[in-house]
Protein backbone atom coordinates (compact mmCIF):
# COMPACT_ATOMS: atom_id res chain seq x y z
CA UNK A 1 0.00 0.00 0.00
CA UNK A 2 1.65 3.19 -1.16
CA UNK A 3 -0.24 5.83 0.80
CA UNK A 4 1.52 9.17 0.87
CA UNK A 5 1.46 12.25 3.06
CA UNK A 6 2.62 15.42 1.31
CA UNK A 7 4.67 17.85 3.40
CA UNK A 8 3.54 21.31 2.26
CA UNK A 9 3.94 24.89 3.34
CA UNK A 10 5.54 28.18 2.35
CA UNK A 11 9.28 28.26 1.53
CA UNK A 12 11.80 28.08 4.38
CA UNK A 13 9.48 26.59 6.99
CA UNK A 14 11.53 23.39 7.50
CA UNK A 15 9.85 20.90 5.17
CA UNK A 16 12.99 19.28 3.75
CA UNK A 17 14.67 19.20 7.16
CA UNK A 18 11.57 17.48 8.53
CA UNK A 19 11.68 14.84 5.80
CA UNK A 20 15.36 14.22 6.54
CA UNK A 21 14.60 13.78 10.23
CA UNK A 22 11.66 11.47 9.52
CA UNK A 23 13.34 9.23 7.01
CA UNK A 24 17.04 10.12 6.78
CA UNK A 25 16.29 10.66 3.07
CA UNK A 26 18.99 13.27 2.52
CA UNK A 27 16.81 15.91 0.86
CA UNK A 28 18.62 19.16 0.02
CA UNK A 29 18.21 21.82 2.71
CA UNK A 30 18.88 25.50 2.22
CA UNK A 31 17.89 28.91 3.59
CA UNK A 32 16.39 30.12 0.33
CA UNK A 33 13.17 29.43 -1.58
CA UNK A 34 12.71 26.48 -3.95
CA UNK A 35 15.60 24.36 -2.70
CA UNK A 36 13.17 21.53 -3.47
CA UNK A 37 11.77 21.41 -7.01
CA UNK A 38 11.09 17.74 -7.63
CA UNK A 39 9.42 16.05 -4.66
CA UNK A 40 11.62 13.99 -2.34
CA UNK A 41 10.20 10.75 -0.99
CA UNK A 42 11.00 9.00 2.25
CA UNK A 43 9.66 6.06 4.25
CA UNK A 44 9.15 6.48 7.99
CA UNK A 45 8.69 3.54 10.37
CA UNK A 46 5.60 3.66 12.57
CA UNK A 47 6.70 3.22 16.20
CA UNK A 48 4.52 0.57 17.83
CA UNK A 49 4.99 -0.86 21.32
CA UNK A 50 2.69 -3.75 20.41
CA UNK A 51 5.17 -4.87 17.77
CA UNK A 52 8.02 -4.58 20.28
CA UNK A 53 6.10 -6.70 22.79
CA UNK A 54 5.34 -9.41 20.22
CA UNK A 55 8.99 -9.45 19.17
CA UNK A 56 10.10 -9.96 22.77
CA UNK A 57 7.73 -12.92 23.04
CA UNK A 58 8.85 -14.56 19.77
CA UNK A 59 12.54 -13.58 19.63
CA UNK A 60 12.58 -13.47 15.80
CA UNK A 61 15.49 -12.93 13.46
CA UNK A 62 13.80 -9.86 11.98
CA UNK A 63 11.26 -7.28 13.20
CA UNK A 64 9.60 -5.18 10.49
CA UNK A 65 7.41 -2.18 11.39
CA UNK A 66 4.57 -0.67 9.41
CA UNK A 67 5.56 2.43 7.42
CA UNK A 68 4.21 5.74 6.16
CA UNK A 69 5.56 7.44 3.04
CA UNK A 70 6.20 11.18 3.23
CA UNK A 71 6.71 13.42 0.21
CA UNK A 72 8.48 16.78 0.51
CA UNK A 73 6.75 19.18 -1.88
CA UNK A 74 8.34 22.52 -2.76
CA UNK A 75 7.16 25.67 -0.99
CA UNK A 76 4.07 27.42 -2.29
CA UNK A 77 3.88 31.21 -2.59
CA UNK A 78 1.21 33.79 -3.35
CA UNK A 79 0.05 33.24 -6.92
CA UNK A 80 0.99 29.55 -7.02
CA UNK A 81 -2.38 28.72 -8.60
CA UNK A 82 -1.35 30.99 -11.51
CA UNK A 83 2.06 29.32 -11.77
CA UNK A 84 4.08 31.74 -9.62
CA UNK A 85 7.23 30.07 -8.30
CA UNK A 86 6.57 26.94 -10.40
CA UNK A 87 3.28 26.76 -8.50
CA UNK A 88 1.30 24.73 -11.04
CA UNK A 89 3.95 22.05 -10.96
CA UNK A 90 3.99 21.94 -7.18
CA UNK A 91 0.19 21.86 -6.94
CA UNK A 92 0.16 18.89 -9.30
CA UNK A 93 2.44 17.06 -6.87
CA UNK A 94 -0.01 17.71 -4.03
CA UNK A 95 -2.84 16.20 -6.07
CA UNK A 96 -1.01 12.85 -6.06
CA UNK A 97 -0.79 12.43 -2.27
CA UNK A 98 -3.47 10.99 0.02
CA UNK A 99 -3.15 13.50 2.86
CA UNK A 100 -1.33 16.73 3.65
CA UNK A 101 0.93 17.79 6.52
CA UNK A 102 0.89 21.60 6.64
CA UNK A 103 4.20 22.77 8.11
CA UNK A 104 4.00 26.27 9.60
CA UNK A 105 6.93 28.36 10.76
CA UNK A 106 6.59 29.31 14.43
CA UNK A 107 10.17 30.43 15.11
CA UNK A 108 12.19 33.58 14.54
CA UNK A 109 15.63 33.36 12.93
CA UNK A 110 17.27 36.31 11.16
CA UNK A 111 19.46 33.88 9.20
CA UNK A 112 16.45 32.22 7.58
CA UNK A 113 14.40 34.79 5.66
CA UNK A 114 10.62 34.54 5.63
CA UNK A 115 9.10 34.79 2.17
CA UNK A 116 6.68 37.49 3.45
CA UNK A 117 9.23 39.28 5.62
CA UNK A 118 7.84 38.37 9.05
CA UNK A 119 6.65 35.37 11.06
CA UNK A 120 2.88 35.03 11.23
CA UNK A 121 1.70 31.40 11.16
CA UNK A 122 -2.03 32.12 10.78
CA UNK A 123 -1.35 34.43 7.85
CA UNK A 124 0.82 31.73 6.30
CA UNK A 125 -1.96 29.13 6.65
CA UNK A 126 -4.42 31.57 5.05
CA UNK A 127 -2.02 32.17 2.14
CA UNK A 128 -1.63 28.43 1.63
CA UNK A 129 -5.37 27.78 1.91
CA UNK A 130 -6.19 30.55 -0.55
CA UNK A 131 -3.83 29.12 -3.17
CA UNK A 132 -5.27 25.64 -2.73
CA UNK A 133 -8.85 26.93 -2.85
CA UNK A 134 -8.17 28.94 -6.02
CA UNK A 135 -6.53 25.93 -7.64
CA UNK A 136 -9.59 23.82 -6.77
CA UNK A 137 -11.86 26.54 -8.12
CA UNK A 138 -10.08 26.40 -11.47
CA UNK A 139 -10.49 22.61 -11.49
CA UNK A 140 -14.22 22.87 -10.81
CA UNK A 141 -14.75 25.60 -13.39
CA UNK A 142 -12.98 23.55 -16.06
CA UNK A 143 -15.31 20.65 -15.24
CA UNK A 144 -18.31 22.99 -15.41
CA UNK A 145 -17.28 24.16 -18.87
CA UNK A 146 -17.65 20.56 -20.05
CA UNK A 147 -20.66 19.61 -17.96
CA UNK A 148 -23.01 22.53 -18.74
CA UNK A 149 -23.33 21.87 -22.49
CA UNK A 150 -23.45 18.11 -21.91
CA UNK A 151 -26.22 18.58 -19.33
CA UNK A 152 -28.32 20.49 -21.83
CA UNK A 153 -28.12 17.50 -24.16
CA UNK A 154 -28.57 14.87 -21.40
CA UNK A 155 -30.38 16.67 -18.55
CA UNK A 156 -31.73 13.55 -16.84
CA UNK A 157 -28.25 12.02 -16.68
CA UNK A 158 -26.19 15.05 -15.68
CA UNK A 159 -28.53 17.45 -13.86
CA UNK A 160 -27.46 16.13 -10.45
CA UNK A 161 -23.75 16.48 -11.17
CA UNK A 162 -24.25 19.97 -12.58
CA UNK A 163 -26.09 21.07 -9.44
CA UNK A 164 -23.31 19.71 -7.22
CA UNK A 165 -20.59 21.40 -9.27
CA UNK A 166 -22.37 24.75 -9.16
CA UNK A 167 -22.89 24.41 -5.42
CA UNK A 168 -19.21 23.58 -4.94
CA UNK A 169 -18.13 26.47 -7.15
CA UNK A 170 -20.08 28.89 -4.96
CA UNK A 171 -18.54 27.51 -1.76
CA UNK A 172 -15.01 27.77 -3.15
CA UNK A 173 -15.68 31.31 -4.39
CA UNK A 174 -16.48 32.22 -0.78
CA UNK A 175 -13.05 30.86 0.23
CA UNK A 176 -14.32 27.67 1.84
CA UNK A 177 -12.25 24.49 1.73
CA UNK A 178 -13.86 21.64 -0.21
CA UNK A 179 -13.51 19.31 2.78
CA UNK A 180 -16.48 21.00 4.49
CA UNK A 181 -18.65 20.59 1.40
CA UNK A 182 -17.53 16.98 0.82
CA UNK A 183 -18.47 16.04 4.40
CA UNK A 184 -22.15 16.76 3.68
CA UNK A 185 -22.84 13.57 1.73
CA UNK A 186 -21.28 10.62 -0.05
CA UNK A 187 -22.23 12.02 -3.47
CA UNK A 188 -20.21 15.14 -2.67
CA UNK A 189 -17.31 13.15 -1.23
CA UNK A 190 -17.20 10.93 -4.33
CA UNK A 191 -17.11 13.93 -6.67
CA UNK A 192 -14.35 15.56 -4.58
CA UNK A 193 -12.28 12.38 -4.86
CA UNK A 194 -12.88 12.16 -8.58
CA UNK A 195 -11.73 15.77 -9.06
CA UNK A 196 -8.76 15.18 -6.70
CA UNK A 197 -9.48 18.45 -4.94
CA UNK A 198 -6.57 19.75 -2.89
CA UNK A 199 -8.69 21.24 -0.10
CA UNK A 200 -10.72 18.03 0.28
CA UNK A 201 -7.70 15.98 1.34
CA UNK A 202 -7.38 15.06 5.03
CA UNK A 203 -4.64 17.05 6.71
CA UNK A 204 -2.74 17.78 9.88
CA UNK A 205 -0.79 20.83 11.03
CA UNK A 206 2.85 20.88 12.13
CA UNK A 207 4.02 23.87 14.17
CA UNK A 208 7.79 24.13 13.71
CA UNK A 209 9.05 25.92 16.82
CA UNK A 210 12.41 26.88 18.28
CA UNK A 211 14.02 24.63 20.87
CA UNK A 212 13.66 27.39 23.46
CA UNK A 213 9.85 27.26 23.12
CA UNK A 214 9.54 23.54 23.82
CA UNK A 215 7.57 21.70 25.05
CA UNK A 216 4.42 23.78 24.44
CA UNK A 217 5.72 25.82 21.51
CA UNK A 218 4.76 29.33 22.59
CA UNK A 219 2.03 31.68 21.39
CA UNK A 220 2.53 31.06 17.67
CA UNK A 221 2.17 27.30 18.10
CA UNK A 222 -0.90 27.79 20.32
CA UNK A 223 -2.54 29.78 17.52
CA UNK A 224 -1.82 26.97 15.04
CA UNK A 225 -3.23 24.36 17.43
CA UNK A 226 -6.43 26.38 17.89
CA UNK A 227 -6.78 26.73 14.12
CA UNK A 228 -6.34 22.98 13.66
CA UNK A 229 -8.87 22.17 16.39
CA UNK A 230 -11.41 24.46 14.72
CA UNK A 231 -11.22 22.41 11.53
CA UNK A 232 -11.06 19.06 13.35
CA UNK A 233 -7.47 18.35 12.32
CA UNK A 234 -4.55 17.11 14.46
CA UNK A 235 -1.74 19.52 15.35
CA UNK A 236 1.82 18.52 16.23
CA UNK A 237 4.30 20.86 17.94
CA UNK A 238 7.97 20.06 17.33
CA UNK A 239 11.34 21.63 16.70
CA UNK A 240 12.35 20.31 13.29
CA UNK A 241 16.00 21.30 13.67
CA UNK A 242 16.27 19.54 17.04
CA UNK A 243 14.50 16.41 15.78
CA UNK A 244 16.90 16.26 12.81
CA UNK A 245 19.87 16.40 15.19
CA UNK A 246 18.46 13.87 17.67
CA UNK A 247 17.64 11.41 14.87
CA UNK A 248 21.37 10.61 14.67
CA UNK A 249 21.86 10.24 18.45
CA UNK A 250 21.74 6.92 20.33
CA UNK A 251 18.08 6.41 21.31
CA UNK A 252 18.68 6.43 25.06
CA UNK A 253 20.69 9.68 24.91
CA UNK A 254 18.06 11.32 22.69
CA UNK A 255 15.29 10.27 25.10
CA UNK A 256 17.26 11.62 28.05
CA UNK A 257 17.78 14.98 26.34
CA UNK A 258 14.10 15.22 25.39
CA UNK A 259 13.20 14.60 29.03
CA UNK A 260 15.27 17.61 30.07
CA UNK A 261 13.10 19.69 27.70
CA UNK A 262 9.88 18.30 29.13
CA UNK A 263 9.14 16.10 26.12
CA UNK A 264 7.58 12.70 26.77
CA UNK A 265 8.10 11.39 23.24
CA UNK A 266 9.79 12.19 19.98
CA UNK A 267 8.01 14.84 17.93
CA UNK A 268 8.63 12.64 14.92
CA UNK A 269 6.84 9.70 16.56
CA UNK A 270 3.87 11.95 17.29
CA UNK A 271 3.85 13.16 13.69
CA UNK A 272 4.05 9.67 12.18
CA UNK A 273 1.19 8.43 14.37
CA UNK A 274 -0.89 11.51 13.56
CA UNK A 275 -0.28 10.91 9.86
CA UNK A 276 -1.23 7.26 10.29
CA UNK A 277 -4.53 8.27 11.88
CA UNK A 278 -5.22 10.95 9.27
CA UNK A 279 -4.88 8.28 6.58
CA UNK A 280 -7.37 6.18 8.61
CA UNK A 281 -4.99 3.25 8.83
CA UNK A 282 -4.94 0.40 11.32
CA UNK A 283 -2.25 -2.21 12.01
CA UNK A 284 -2.33 -5.99 11.96
CA UNK A 285 0.58 -8.33 12.65
CA UNK A 286 1.96 -11.54 11.20
CA UNK A 287 4.42 -14.00 12.74
CA UNK A 288 6.45 -16.26 10.47
CA UNK A 289 7.83 -19.00 12.70
CA UNK A 290 10.80 -17.61 14.57
CA UNK A 291 11.99 -15.69 11.55
CA UNK A 292 9.95 -12.49 11.40
CA UNK A 293 7.38 -10.49 13.32
CA UNK A 294 5.88 -7.84 11.07
CA UNK A 295 3.37 -5.01 11.29
CA UNK A 296 1.17 -4.23 8.27
CA UNK A 297 -1.03 -1.23 7.57
CA UNK A 298 -4.49 -1.39 6.00
CA UNK A 299 -7.35 1.04 5.64
CA UNK A 300 -9.89 0.80 8.42
CA UNK A 301 -12.69 -1.46 7.19
CA UNK A 302 -10.42 -3.77 5.17
CA UNK A 303 -11.60 -7.37 4.86
CA UNK A 304 -9.47 -10.40 5.69
CA UNK A 305 -8.73 -11.14 2.00
CA UNK A 306 -7.67 -7.52 1.47
CA UNK A 307 -5.33 -7.73 4.45
CA UNK A 308 -3.95 -11.01 3.11
CA UNK A 309 -3.23 -9.20 -0.15
CA UNK A 310 -1.00 -6.79 1.75
CA UNK A 311 1.21 -9.75 2.65
CA UNK A 312 1.16 -11.28 -0.84
CA UNK A 313 -1.19 -11.01 -3.81
CA UNK A 314 -1.37 -14.83 -4.02
CA UNK A 315 -2.86 -14.90 -0.52
CA UNK A 316 -5.73 -12.67 -1.57
CA UNK A 317 -6.44 -14.57 -4.77
CA UNK A 318 -6.40 -17.98 -3.05
CA UNK A 319 -7.80 -16.87 0.31
CA UNK A 320 -9.46 -19.65 2.31
CA UNK A 321 -9.66 -18.32 5.88
CA UNK A 322 -7.83 -16.25 8.47
CA UNK A 323 -6.77 -17.44 11.90
CA UNK A 324 -6.96 -14.41 14.19
CA UNK A 325 -6.17 -13.41 17.76
CA UNK A 326 -5.84 -9.95 19.34
CA UNK A 327 -2.21 -9.12 20.10
CA UNK A 328 -2.73 -8.73 23.87
CA UNK A 329 -4.48 -12.10 24.16
CA UNK A 330 -1.57 -13.72 22.34
CA UNK A 331 0.87 -12.11 24.75
CA UNK A 332 -1.07 -13.42 27.75
CA UNK A 333 -1.12 -16.91 26.22
CA UNK A 334 2.65 -16.77 25.72
CA UNK A 335 2.81 -18.35 22.27
CA UNK A 336 0.73 -19.17 19.21
CA UNK A 337 0.72 -22.87 20.16
CA UNK A 338 -0.52 -22.11 23.68
CA UNK A 339 -3.21 -19.78 22.32
CA UNK A 340 -4.41 -22.50 19.96
CA UNK A 341 -4.42 -25.07 22.76
CA UNK A 342 -6.66 -22.81 24.88
CA UNK A 343 -9.05 -22.12 21.99
CA UNK A 344 -8.19 -18.44 21.77
CA UNK A 345 -7.54 -18.36 18.02
CA UNK A 346 -10.64 -17.62 15.95
CA UNK A 347 -11.30 -18.76 12.40
CA UNK A 348 -12.64 -15.93 10.22
CA UNK A 349 -13.93 -15.92 6.64
CA UNK A 350 -13.95 -13.55 3.69
CA UNK A 351 -16.33 -11.03 5.27
CA UNK A 352 -14.31 -10.50 8.43
CA UNK A 353 -13.16 -6.91 8.97
CA UNK A 354 -9.61 -6.72 10.27
CA UNK A 355 -9.35 -5.04 13.67
CA UNK A 356 -6.49 -2.88 14.88
CA UNK A 357 -4.02 -5.12 16.71
CA UNK A 358 -5.10 -8.43 15.16
CA UNK A 359 -2.41 -11.09 14.76
CA UNK A 360 -3.26 -13.05 11.62
CA UNK A 361 -2.32 -16.30 9.94
CA UNK A 362 -3.79 -16.51 6.44
CA UNK A 363 -4.66 -19.87 4.88
CA UNK A 364 -4.77 -19.88 1.09
CA UNK A 365 -4.53 -22.00 -2.02
CA UNK A 366 -1.25 -21.10 -3.78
Amino acid sequence: MSLQIGIVGLPNVGKSTLLNALTQAGAAVGAYPFTTIDPNHGIAAVPDRRLEALARMVGPERVTPATVEFVDIAGLVRGSHRGEGLGNRFLAHIREVDAIAVVVRCFADPNIPHVDGSVDPLRDIEVLDLELVLADLETVQRRLEKTRPAARARPRELAGELALLEELEGRLQRGERAALWAAEGEDRAALARELRLLTAKPRLHVANVSEEDLPDGGEWAAAVTQRAEAEGAPAIVLCVRLEAELASWPPDEAAEYRATLGLKESGLEALVWAGYRVLDLITFFTIVGGREVRAWSVRRGATAPEAAGRVHSDMQRGFIRAEVIPWDELLRAGSWAAAREHGLIRTEGRDYLIQDGDVCLFRFNP
